[in-house]
């Protein structure tokens, strides 16, 4: 259905459905991750960047964290360097690490702040490692519960989110690639999922919403396709070890988050049009939310 397609009662409808959430949200800061196709598919960046807008002028103050798995294989195949994976991870180099510096922070960034700043000069794009707003640790694979040392990988132990803070101020939407710095001087390649629930839990985020390529968790894949609409922390913690491992990221993330202090953590399919809009301002909403006991 086109816009064309709804008279004008049904158009009221849609933005009194809103309005609860508009009073409800309005203020609070959204921490939104984005990746997978929801990156890849120019439609769908154009969507995104219009959601984001959206959610300013409503009110909201929404921060993207970004990765880009599948753009830094590209790049790294176009170089002749070859992607090994151990335990869902990429083992990462120091010569990887500079093509994932330069892919997310020169390309994916940019992309995603200039795509919004076509409706209005508002996007700021930083990286993980500036004003030290990630700082990292190396972290190893785990095979059969053994540590196995991958490189320059590595796990969020400190948050700074003062330039984030500085810009949501200045009512800006900070836009930041999942590099982080290490206190060893190295720069460490870290999952975005992860970074959006750390800095969402150091910005006290109203909400975590995670874009996938899934409509949510299932509730008995792969004998069903039901998605699971609400879970609370314990139940999700219980239903762990049954995910798929692509899963299991994302949902530790909305864990960390809702235990972190976030009241609400979303798993959204980023391959629907406007998937942000129909969660925040919709009663039914989309996806999986998570929510602490």
């Amino acid at each position: 259905m086109t816009p064309l397609d709804v008279n004008p009662s049904e158009k009221a409808a849609v933005l009194i459905e809103a309005l609860p959430w508009l009073d409800r949200f309005s203020g609070q800061t959204v921490v939104i991750k984005t990746g997978g196709r929801a990156m890849d598919d120019p439609g769908l960046r154009a969507s995104f960047a219009q959601d984001l807008m959206f959610l300013r002028y409503a009110g909201l103050r929404p921060v993207v964290v970004h990765g880009g798995g599948l753009q830094v294989t590209e790049h790294l195949s176009r170089l002749g360097i070859e992607s090994t994976f151990t335990a869902g991870l990429r083992v990462t180099t120091p010569e990887t690490i500079d093509v994932i510096r330069m892919v997310l922070a020169g390309k994916v960034n940019k992309d995603i702040v200039g795509q919004v700043n076509r409706h209005g000069p508002v996007a700021v794009g930083l990286s993980g490692e500036d004003a030290n707003l990630f700082t990292a640790v190396r972290k190893p694979a785990l095979i059969d519960g053994v540590p196995v040392d991958i490189g320059l990988v590595g796990e969020i132990v400190a948050t700074d989110p003062g330039a984030v803070r500085a810009l949501l101020a200045d009512g800006r939407i900070p836009v930041i690639s999942s590099v982080a710095r290490g206190e060893d001087g190295d720069v460490y390649n870290v999952n975005a999922d992860t970074a959006a629930a750390a800095l969402a839990v150091a910005l006290g985020a109203g909400k975590l919403i995670v874009l996938t390529d899934v409509p949510g968790v299932y509730r008995d894949w792969p004998a069903s396709t039901e998605v699971i609409s609400n879970l609370t922390d314990v139940e999700l913690e219980k239903l762990m070890p049954t995910l798929a491992t692509g899963m299991i990221p994302k949902m530790e993330a909305c864990l960390y988050a809702v235990r972190g202090g976030v009241p609400q953590a979303h798993v959204l399919d980023g391959r629907s049009t406007h998937a942000v809009l129909l969660e925040i301002f919709t009663d039914s909403g989309i996806g999986t939310m998570v929510v602490p006991s």
